[in-house]
């Protein structure tokens, strides 16, 4: 019996020094699936927090391990309103990660756990003005729609899809629909995802006007001067045609991943990718590729401080998008692939901007023709255009024309991002419709048919 004792104290003994040794493992050197975790963790939860002004509890709850990887299940956050930091980690304390706030530049991933580093770049706060009392866009009162037929549209749930968080209608440069899922309303800025690539485009777009850039220029970055990648033109990049290798897999730890949770500086990270196609003729959906042309414009402007001015005062505060907050990474570079948060008037107030030719009140801020040339068919793909947008609705990226199959006009182009984010905009019908929530692409969830509802409906 004494024998037994000391045999299970021996496996006792033995299972708590492995414990300790996995705790330590984890704490110490923790595997990177966990850090993408905690790093996506606490960056979501910082951006809803003091952007959003949403409860950290219910967005952990609700948009970061509901939806997602069964690892985030396991995932604790604190929150820091004073410091303006947001920690995350397995069970609170292994494979820690660190996200900040910092003034117009919402929150920042900061993986090298540099904070001081981090909280020195600082850009330019929302203006606090308020708009003129006036209707959308000049101002922000919109008058509901009193077609029961628009009506019944937006009050389906198959049709407005599960998850849903604000579904915006202008028709002739009008609201003249919205509906709000519950605890969010027309204050609320929500992220957009990808959407952001396309207005990451139009900011270059506004470089290229200031002629500080050109779809032509060539030998974009240093490093690349001297090997193949010399001949990837500003074009390439946009039709997302540059050749170079990046894995946008978000299941795992892969290129895309890694940069925007463990990589502090983001375009350096991308940019140091090889080339694995032919430049410009093989399309290569990159997340990587949209922060290199942040990087680009940034770099073409020059000063820091300018530049990281540019978008409000570029681009938003011209619109009239208040709500707008374009992040950064830990090194100041804009995430221009999936960090734009903004209302969703602010998000119909940008696909307005598109359907007029990139011109508002009056003033191009786009070259003449930009947004066409957009909107063109990269040479690349079908379904892609060469600026940073869809021509294709999500879902249809395999089947080219259902769209117009399922009743939608073949003028209509997209812009998209993760979880369900849509802007369609339609120039025949002066209609542009947003579409925000958490639906993953898993549910199948197509846009289209409501869109091509409100068509007919408002037609």
């Amino acid at each position: 019996m004494q024998i037994l004792l000391k045999f299970v104290k021996w496996l006792l003994g033995l299972a708590v020094l492995a414990a300790a040794m996995l705790a330590g493992w984890l704490y110490f050197a923790p595997p990177e699936l966990i850090r993408v975790g905690s790093g996506y963790s606490a960056k979501i939860v910082c951006s809803n927090v003091f952007i959003a002004g949403r409860d950290a509890d219910d967005v952990l709850a609700v948009d970061v391990q509901a939806p997602g990887h069964p690892l985030l299940k396991l995932m604790r956050v604190s929150v820091d309103k004073e410091k303006g930091t947001v920690s995350a980690g397995l069970f609170g304390g292994l494979g820690k990660s660190v996200a900040v706030a910092r003034d117009g530049l919402g929150c920042a991933s900061v993986p090298d756990s540099d904070i001081a580093a981090a909280k020195a770049v600082a850009g330019v706060a929302p203006t606090p003005a308020p708009l003129p009392d006036a209707i959308w866009p000049e101002g922000d009162k919109a008058d509901a729609s009193q077609d029961p037929e628009v009506t019944a549209i937006l009050d389906d749930p198959a049709l407005t899809g599960a998850g849903m968080r604000a579904v915006v209608v202008v028709k002739n440069g009008r609201i003249v629909a919205e509906r709000y899922g519950d605890g969010f309303s027309e204050k609320t800025p929500l992220l957009g995802w990808s959407m952001t690539k396309t207005v990451n485009a139009a900011i270059v777009g506004t470089l290229m006007k200031d002629g500080k850039l050109a779809i032509t220029n060539q030998g974009l970055f240093r490093p690349w001067q001297a090997d193949g990648r010399a001949v990837i033109s500003l074009a390439d990049m946009m039709a997302m045609s540059s050749g170079l290798e990046f894995n946008e897999d978000y299941g795992d730890v892969a290129d895309v991943t890694r940069m925007l949770y463990l990589e502090p500086d983001m375009a350096g990270f991308a940019g140091s990718k090889p080339l694995t196609g032919e430049v410009g003729k093989v399309f290569s959906y990159s997340s990587g590729t949209a922060v290199m042309l942040s990087r680009l414009w940034q770099d073409a402007i020059g000063d820091k401080d300018k530049a990281l001015a540019w978008p409000r005062v570029a681009l938003f505060d011209p619109l009239g998008m208040r709500s707008a907050v374009l992040e950064a990474d830990e090194h100041g570079t804009f995430v221009g692939s999936s960090y734009l948060y903004a209302t969703a008037r602010d998000w119909a107030r940008f696909g307005q901007f598109l359907l007029q030719g990139g011109v508002w009140n009056g003033k191009a801020i786009l070259p003449a023709g930009f947004v066409d040339w957009m909107r063109e068919p990269a040479t690349a793909s079908k379904v892609y255009g060469k600026g940073q947008l869809w021509i294709e609705g999500p879902g249809d990226e395999e089947n080219p024309g259902a769209g117009i199959a399922a009743g939608l006009p073949k003028d209509t182009y997209w812009m998209e991002g993760h979880d369900g984010q849509t802007v369609a905009i339609i120039p025949s019908e002066q209609l542009v419709v947003v579409r925000l929530g958490l639906t993953p692409a898993r549910l199948g969830y197509r846009p289209q048919v409501m869109v091509a509802a409100l068509v007919k409906a408002l037609h």
